[in-house]
């Protein structure tokens, strides 16, 4: 058995944006209430003619640009999303399409907002386990989709895009690259978050997320340092689900990853769900805000009142 790491990353936003005061023109809101409520200014919005396999693929040819692959490369592709509207052929199944692959195992995850680092630990544990050699895995959502734009509640959180990241084994006798998962959900508070109609529209209980994800999730995080051998001061960053700024920084304090980098996407934008984490951390990764191989936490959470989360070493 060997162990694996993240190798290159990717991400994709679509080219529209909408900022808040586009917002205020369509609801009842305006630039101050959402920057001092949720802390977002932007967010990028897909058209009808952009389904969210296409924002996946195009994060996933990046990401295998950066490795230096060829998409025959490639022999598992996981995709994190809950926005896809048909059932099949699956995400995974038509990104792979699109790429050009050769016959990779295909398959979908839906965890909502803890999507990537449910599909990132899956990876993980397929090449530990001698099932494939490098996976693509990739975060996508097109919260366009699954949105009530009338509803002012909603309609100010959300954004579209994906982000990609290509994970192989790591060299006899080195070090993984992906730390142990630390994963699990709250059954009795799904409702808090959901996606449910004909057609499916996004609502959430905003208090009750904001109240556990404050409260419950820094110490779940900081066990999963433990879990890594690394201590929450080691952190050069730390990228949480993309929700709210306001759920951002102090879940960031209280970790007490103190000479971390934060990753604060969701200002730009706005809450991608399974897209958020890969994505700010392409970003980062692209601005070198990080070093290669320093440890980051990743921390996802949200539908289903789940979360998932691991140390990975910086590509």
């Amino acid at each position: 058995m060997t162990g694996s790491r993240v190798v290159a990353l990717g991400h994709y936003q679509p080219a529209k944006v909408l900022t808040n005061e586009d917002l205020a023109a369509m609801v009842d809101t305006s630039d101050e209430w959402i920057r001092s409520r949720v802390g977002i200014e932007t967010r990028h919005v897909a058209g009808p003619d952009e389904p969210v396999d296409e924002l996946a693929a195009h994060a996933g040819a990046k990401a295998l640009a950066a490795a230096g692959l060829a998409p025959a490369d490639i022999d598992l592709v996981l995709v994190a999303t809950s926005t896809a509207i048909d059932r099949s052929p699956n995400t995974a199944a038509r990104v792979a399409a699109r790429l050009g692959m050769g016959s990779p195992a295909v398959m979908d995850l839906n965890v909502v907002c803890a999507g990537f680092t449910h599909a990132l630990a899956t990876a993980d544990h397929a090449v530990r386990a001698g099932s494939a050699t490098r996976a693509l895995v990739i975060g996508a959502d097109k919260m366009a989709d699954i949105t009530d734009w009338s509803d002012r509640t909603t309609c100010v959180l959300v954004g579209d895009g994906a982000g990609a990241a290509v994970v192989e084994a790591t060299a006899a006798g080195a070090e993984p690259g992906i730390g142990p998962v630390l994963w699990g959900s709250v059954p009795e508070m799904g409702h808090a978050v959901r996606i449910e109609g004909t057609p499916p529209r996004f609502a959430q209980e905003g208090q009750s997320v904001y109240r556990w994800a404050t409260t419950q999730l820094p110490p779940i995080a900081r066990k999963v340092c433990d879990r890594a051998g690394v201590t929450p001061e080691e952190l050069a960053a730390v990228v949480l689900h993309q929700a709210n700024l306001r759920i951002i920084e102090p879940v960031a304090q209280k970790i007490g990853a103190v000479n971390a980098v934060i990753a604060r996407d969701v200002v730009q934008s706005g809450n991608t769900s399974a897209a958020s984490i890969p994505m700010a951390l392409s970003k980062l990764v692209e601005r070198g805000e990080i070093e290669s191989g320093a440890p980051v936490l990743l921390f996802g959470f949200g539908g289903n009142l789940s979360y998932a989360g691991q140390v990975i070493r910086c590509p």
